[in-house]
């Protein structure tokens, strides 16, 4: 056994905290890269033809989504020959009656179902809209259902809040903890902090945004702080959109005092990300790729697709086979190259391939 001297054991710290060359580090898989690759790859249950008609998240004039879309053709094309896809991307809002009037077998969403899309479902079907989850939504992209983040000022010296604080800010039923906040004193900041009054900043409560935030934070309560200043994206006279985040972050950039839901990619050097814990006692957890795919951020977000599959019915074997692939090593990776959505965990993959059987 070779014996390692003070001296080459310095060496061999000191070699082991250089940076790797630039071919070496382009070696090492991204951590989405190594989930997806410990996926099951597609094999289909039985071939199917025909045409699936997909409804859903996406845009005319932009081709964000179009673009993921091509990508699962292309792959699904490579096991189903004689299926054809037709794909009609007019948004989120066209998803779910695009399936209960029958002129869709495909919805894919842009981001979690709102209960007034169910409710509507349920009217018409006299059931509930059948939903598989197929990704996870983005660290910071936009359209890609990006992590919702909160900040605070850079010279507050809060690191992490729970989601039961959050809801005692932002809210004001306070479903989560036993009393409202709304100064920084009672989240245990002393000195100048004490006494000043929080001020929260964020989308409109009837943003998409604010109504994931009334389900997954305030636990269904739609009565908010009356302090909170909402934003909403506004369109600048050259055409170019001032975007809420972005409005929301610059807002706290000039209040010490403030806090503030956004996103990432809006972020400057005024303020700071705040790791969340679910509970208290739990281990916060700052927005990171691996923290989404994991599911360990309190408020990860999942995107999911919709089929109209009546209760006791097995799912009609076009679109069990387009989601069976969708949740293959190769969907997933179909996710993974065109860089919007992450993947999901192995773990979640299985538990939706479950609900397909």
């Amino acid at each position: 056994m070779k014996i390692l001297t003070p001296r080459s054991f310095l060496a061999t710290l000191v070699l082991a905290a250089l940076p790797l060359p630039a071919q070496e580090r382009a070696a090492v898989p991204s951590y989405e890269q190594r989930v997806v690759d410990a996926m099951p790859a597609y094999r289909p249950e039985q071939i199917v033809s025909g045409t699936i008609r997909l409804w859903g998240h996406g845009s005319f004039s932009r081709p964000f989504m179009r673009r993921l879309v091509a990508r699962w053709k292309t792959g699904f094309a490579k096991f189903h020959p004689d299926c054809k896809i037709d794909e009609e991307l007019y948004g989120t809002s066209s998803a779910i009656p695009a399936l209960w009037l029958g002129v869709g077998d495909i919805a894919i969403l842009g981001e979690e179902i709102l209960p007034e899309a169910v409710e509507t479902f349920e009217r018409v079907k006299h059931y509930a809209p059948f939903g598989i989850e197929i990704a996870t939504g983005s660290v910071d992209v936009r359209n890609f259902d990006y992590a919702q983040m909160f900040f605070v000022h850079r010279d507050n010296p809060l690191a992490s809040l729970t989601l039961a604080q959050l809801d005692a800010i932002f809210g004001a039923e306070h479903r989560r903890g036993p009393v409202n906040i709304r100064t920084w004193g009672q989240l245990g900041l002393t000195g100048e902090w004490a006494d000043r009054p929080i001020t929260p900043y964020g989308w409109r409560i009837d943003d998409s945004f604010g109504i994931y935030l009334e389900a997954a934070l305030l636990e269904g309560s739609h009565r908010w702080n009356n302090a909170l200043r909402e934003f909403s994206h506004i369109t600048r006279p050259d055409g170019t959109i001032y975007d809420h985040g972005q409005q929301a972050l610059d807002a706290l950039g000039a209040d010490r005092y403030g806090i503030a839901v956004s996103n990432l990619r809006y972020a400057g050097p005024d303020v700071k990300p705040l790791a969340l814990a679910a509970r208290a006692g739990a281990t916060a957890v700052a927005v990171t790729k691996e923290n989404l795919i994991t599911q360990s951020y309190p408020l990860t977000r999942l995107i999911p697709a919709f089929i109209d599959r009546p209760p006791g019915s097995p799912v009609e074997p076009k679109a069990r086979e387009f989601l069976r692939y969708l949740l293959s090593r190769e969907g997933q990776q179909d996710i993974v190259n065109d860089g919007g959505y992450l993947p999901l965990n192995t773990d979640a993959v299985a538990a939706e391939l479950k609900k397909l059987q």
